[in-house]
């Protein structure tokens, strides 16, 4: 007897470029009810008539245990929820979340702090650059003032070695400086 394979066929009609259909917001699906919750570990690994996995056990005889039907109109979701929240302890992470919002009040402090020293050096530099200026400026003069009086003191010697030569080298004798 030959079998006969059906394919998919699409439609004959032509495509047309009409935007999908958006789907209804969540809040218009119904949320379902189911006759009884999910099935529950079990500790025993073999029971008669059925067949275990992983802790689940499923009957292969078609029956029930009678606690299933005492759930009937269970909702899923209440169920899930009540099962997570046994399961999930948010202690750690609670404790994480404490720990980084003192970190991160360590490090705004810590920030604020290099700002403020930020803004401490800039003043201190500014305040070290005017003293520099300062002191530049103090050099300049002096020096300026010390070759005005090389220029005079070598004027007075040169004068009172013309005017007076014998006292003049009498007296540079006497008083000989080795640095002239």
């Amino acid at each position: 007897m030959a079998t006969q394979r059906h394919y998919y066929q699409p439609a004959a009609y032509p495509y047309h470029h009409a935007p999908s259909k958006a789907p209804a917001p969540a809040s218009l699906y119904p949320i379902s009810r189911v006759s009884g919750s999910p099935p529950d570990f079990s500790d025993a690994s073999t029971t008669a008539g059925s067949r275990s996995s992983g802790g689940l056990t499923f009957s292969s005889a078609g029956e029930y245990d009678s606690s299933f039907a005492s759930y009937s109109g269970v909702d899923v979701v209440d169920v899930l929820s009540d099962r997570m929240q046994d399961a999930f302890d948010p202690t750690p992470l609670d404790k994480g979340l404490a720990r980084q919002a003192q970190t991160s009040g360590q490090l705004n402090a810590k920030q604020q702090e290099l700002l403020e020293l930020q803004a401490l050096a800039q003043r201190r530099l500014k305040g070290a650059r005017a003293n520099f200026s300062e002191g530049l400026k103090t050099a300049r003069e002096t020096k300026r003032d010390l070759e005005w009086t090389q220029k005079r003191v070598s004027a007075l010697k040169a004068k009172a070695e013309k005017a007076h030569p014998d006292e003049y080298r009498r007296s540079s004798k006497k008083y000989a400086y080795d640095g002239y």
